[in-house]
């Protein structure tokens, strides 16, 4: 049974980190600054679905990295 989770933390580890490292910054430099301003006041426009589907792998991924940790600490 540790070993099963210990795979699975294993996965999602790396699930997480490639979800976090494909997520493009909130702000690029001056030109983020400047745009941010805007957004809060007019609101952001996803443009790219693909951005608010690596944000629900990436919370989902948290998620199960929790639980696997824990469950990983209660199995010792």
């Amino acid at each position: 049974m540790k070993t099963f989770v210990i795979v699975i933390h294993l996965l999602v580890s790396f699930i997480l980190i490639s979800s976090i490292l494909l997520q493009s910054g909130k702000s690029a430099g001056l030109s983020g600054a400047i745009s941010g301003g805007a957004e809060s006041i007019w609101g952001k426009s996803k443009g790219r679905s693909y951005e608010g589907l690596l944000a629900k792998v990436t919370a989902v991924g948290a998620i199960l990295f929790v639980v696997t940790s824990v469950s990983l600490v209660v199995l010792r």
